[in-house]
């Protein structure tokens, strides 16, 4: 969103400087322009009261005397300013010049030499800009006796001072726009930092809750005031939320609790019957099949629910010491099944984890590779250690999952129908997958070519905000999860089958 928001802050901002950058060179353009012009009109009203004096003394010496002065002063103009000046009879013919070869542009039919004829001064020549390298600027000037116009003062001047005028006041403009610019550009981050932040505060807040922390909130200050009553909002809605979890998961413990005392006085009283029965009776067999897996599921259901209400023990943890100790319990059960159990990568890689939590998930998860590899098999346990995470990738020889199954995987009760055969609740990684959110850790699942099924614990290396706890033995965790590995251990076919 920042990456959005910025740009359009920024063009924005760079339209309202253009908007008022681009009228005021024009007006400083315009400016300089009028200055010269000014300029020039002194100077053809200085001529024109010269020539004026000239007419007035035209006969004999004197007249000829007032010719040569007024030559002279166009020649020292000329030579000092490099502007061509004369004065011109009404019919173009010069009066004085300088240079002596130069005529009035456009002679007598020229649009300032017309204007003067009629008794006006020049109103201006069009703006000149710093790209009109071809341009000159024309100034006329009516010499006036007795109320009419005698002669025209004509000046010429090249316009390359002029137009590096204009360009260094434009240079000082586009200075000025570009550090008003940057200190724009400064704003528009300070700016969209302010809008964002409350954004990022609640978008964190909200991944939190998604993956199972359901504690995290927003506080709700800074940003305007819209992100602030949404923050009020969100944790209002978040506190309403986890009431209701907590109501629905209480309500599964305690009706899991409750159901289990006559649950075992049934299967009590149906042991009992069967002493009356003939020892080999199907039915007595199948009730009694029927109430210990009814019993198994209200001890999943327990474990589910005491995983979920369970408050992980977050602390630094050698996750690769961790497995090789659970990798190490399993291997009597792998060799009494004929499987081969294998254990790779280093023999140290530390991750942020509760020991309990990951212990009893490598439980469940080793278990169920186990129990669905075919004897002369192989379950292959693999560590590594990245930048930002530790993995633990499980893959077995067994006959995995289809493509649609592996989308259901880890739903609560759902087990592959090819796999009904096999006791288990459809609890297994559901209690999985809790514990392991518990402790910021991920899990996912995928086909294992050619055949079989390839599960992988992600343990962040990141430590979270607060102090770090001490450092927990590989052996702690599992010491702490006897119970819980007892009932995520029926976890064992793909899906929680």
């Amino acid at each position: 969103m920042r990456s959005r928001l910025l740009p359009l802050l920024i063009v924005l901002l760079a339209g309202v400087l253009l908007a008022l950058g681009v009228p005021l060179a024009t007006s400083q353009a315009r400016s300089e322009q009028q200055q010269v012009i000014v300029d020039r009109i002194d100077d053809t009203s200085r001529f024109a009261s010269l020539a004026q004096y000239v007419g007035d003394a035209a006969a004999g010496a004197a007249g000829a005397e007032a010719r040569d002065t007024l030559r002279a002063d166009l020649t020292r103009y000329y030579e000092v300013y490099g502007i061509r000046a004369g004065v011109f009879l009404r019919d173009a013919e010069p009066m004085a010049v300088a240079p002596a070869d130069w005529a009035a542009p456009g002679g007598a039919t020229g649009e300032e030499f017309a204007e003067a004829l009629a008794g006006r001064r020049s109103q201006g020549p069009a703006q000149v800009w710093p790209w009109d390298t071809d341009r000159r600027l024309i100034v006329a000037s009516p010499v006036i006796r007795d109320g009419d116009v005698v002669a025209v003062v004509l000046t010429d001047s090249p316009t390359g001072p002029l137009r590096s005028r204009i360009l260094r006041g434009w240079l000082a403009i586009a200075a000025g726009e570009a550090a008003a610019m940057l200190l724009a550009v400064g704003a528009a981050f300070r700016l969209a930092g302010w809008v964002l932040r409350p954004v990022r505060v609640l978008d964190k807040a909200t991944h939190e809750i998604a993956t199972g922390r359901l504690t995290a909130r927003v506080a709700p200050a800074g940003g305007p005031p819209e992100l602030r009553r949404l923050a009020r909002s969100f944790n209002e809605m978040a506190d309403n939320v986890e009431e209701v979890l907590r109501r629905q998961r209480a309500f599964v413990a305690d009706a899991s609790h409750q159901l289990r005392n006559p649950l075992s006085a049934l299967l009590l009283r149906i042991d009992l019957l069967g002493l009356e029965l003939p020892e080999d009776s199907e039915e007595v067999a199948s009730v009694r099949a029927e109430g210990k897996r009814l019993a198994r599921v209200l001890e999943s259901l327990l474990d589910l629910a005491v995983a979920e209400h369970a408050t992980a023990d977050l602390r630094v943890t050698d996750v690769a010491a961790l497995v090789a100790e659970r990798v190490s319990a399993w291997r009597p059960v792998a060799d009494r099944r004929g499987v081969a159990l294998r254990l790779t990568g280093p023999a140290a890689a530390t991750g942020w984890a509760d020991p309990l939590g990951l212990s009893s998930a490598l439980d469940a998860i080793v278990d169920n590779a186990l129990k669905f590899t075919p004897g002369g098999g192989e379950v292959r346990v693999a560590v590594s250690a990245g930048r930002d995470a530790v993995t633990v990738e499980t893959a077995d020889d067994g006959p995995g999952l289809e493509d649609a199954e592996l989308e259901r995987i880890g739903d609560r009760f759902w087990r592959s129908g090819r796999h009904q055969n096999v006791s288990g609740s459809g609890l297994g990684l559901s209690i999985v997958a809790a514990l392991l959110a518990a402790g910021g850790a991920g899990i996912s699942y995928a086909r294992n070519e050619p055949h079989g099924l390839r599960v992988t614990v992600t343990v962040p290396r990141d430590a979270p905000d607060g102090p770090a706890l001490p450092p927990a033995p590989p052996g702690d965790g599992h010491a702490q999860a006897v119970r819980l590995v007892a009932g995520v251990g029926d976890a064992r076919a793909p899906g929680g089958a």
